[in-house]
């Protein structure tokens, strides 16, 4: 089995996409009006309109409904990219090391979803991600 993308339901895609474009410096591809993705080395961020619930079953998914996720983002300078985007997001909370190793912080989308920008800070957490 292969891990291939996170799916968004927006009720405003485009102004989804372009905060997803924001954080990462990513470009979205728009393979349908209702439909695009941010693509990266290791996973795809997938958007849909809630006109695109229907396909699959209706009331299935229902966009801002959902506060259980955290879309984790792997940086490598944690600090511009807080930085960069802590005057134009919602900062949940600014830069902390957390129990695990990681140093993050985390934003929250425009559709409410929690967005965490980590990167490894102590030995343990660079060794379980291979030193990056």
């Amino acid at each position: 089995m292969k891990f291939a993308s996170l799916r968004l339901i927006a009720g405003d895609i485009h102004g989804l996409v372009a905060f997803y474009e924001l954080v990462t410096g990513l470009k979205a591809n728009w393979p349908a009006p209702v439909f695009a993705e941010i693509v990266t080395d290791s996973g795809t961020l997938a958007f849909g309109t809630a006109e695109t619930v229907a396909l699959f079953r209706e009331g299935s998914a229902e966009p801002g409904a959902n506060r259980t996720a955290v879309i984790e983002l792997q940086v490598d300078d944690l600090e511009d990219h807080y930085a960069r985007l802590k005057d134009i997001c919602e900062v949940v909370h600014p830069p902390k090391l957390l129990p695990w190793g990681n140093q993050t912080f985390q934003l929250r989308d425009p559709e409410g979803t929690l967005v965490s920008l980590y990167m490894p800070a102590t030995d343990a957490a660079k060794a379980r991600f291979g030193g990056r």
